[in-house]
C-alpha cells in the first residue's frame, strides 16, 4: 500500500471526524453483528492532522466460522478502495472494524496485521448493540498500538 502524502509529518496523534462517521460504524457493527465489520477510512491530512471525509465499508472477506473474532478487507477490496479514495482526491487514513462481545482494545492479532502511520477505529458490540469506540495507531517502534484522540468537527 503507498504511503499517503503527508506520512511521516503527524503533529498529534488525533483524527478529527463527524458525528455521523461514528454512528455509520457503529450500525455497521450492529448490522453484522455477531461478526466483525470492516471498512477503511478516507480524508486529509491538514496541518499534520487526520480528518475523515469519507467511510468505505467492505465486507468481511474471513471464512465466516472466523469472522467473530477476525476480519480481512481482500486485496481487490483495498484496491479499489484506494481507487475510489485517489478519484476523490482523498487518501486512505487508516480502517475500521468491530469487535463483537469484547472492548474496543486492539488485539494482539490487530497488531500483528497494521502497519505504522494509520488510524484503527475499533468498535464494541455487545448484545447486538453498540457501545465503547476508540481509534488507535501503531506506536512507531510497532510494539503496541497507542490510544488517538478522536475529536468531533460537529
Amino acid at each position: 500500500m503507498p504511503r499517503p502524502s503527508g506520512f511521516g509529518r503527524m503533529t498529534g496523534k488525533t483524527i478529527k471526524l463527524r458525528a455521523q462517521h461514528l454512528d455509520s460504524i457503529a450500525k455497521h457493527g450492529e448490522a453484522t453483528y455477531p461478526y466483525e465489520c470492516c471498512g477503511i477510512l478516507f480524508g486529509r491530512l491538514m496541518n499534520g492532522e487526520k480528518v475523515l471525509e469519507e467511510l468505505y465499508p467492505v465486507e468481511n472477506a474471513k471464512e465466516q466460522v472466523a469472522q467473530q473474532k477476525r476480519f480481512l478487507i481482500r486485496p481487490e477490496q483495498l484496491k479499489e478502495g484506494e481507487r475510489n479514495a485517489q478519484q476523490k482526491q482523498l487518501e486512505v487514513l487508516g480502517f475500521y472494524h468491530s469487535h463483537p462481545e469484547a472492548e474496543a482494545r486492539p488485539s494482539a492479532f490487530d497488531l500483528e496485521h497494521a502497519w505504522p502511520f494509520y488510524s484503527y477505529i475499533i468498535v464494541s458490540v455487545k448484545g447486538r448493540q453498540a457501545s465503547e469506540l476508540t481509534s488507535w495507531r501503531m506506536a512507531d517502534d510497532r510494539a503496541r498500538f497507542d490510544p488517538e484522540q478522536i475529536i468531533s468537527l460537529d
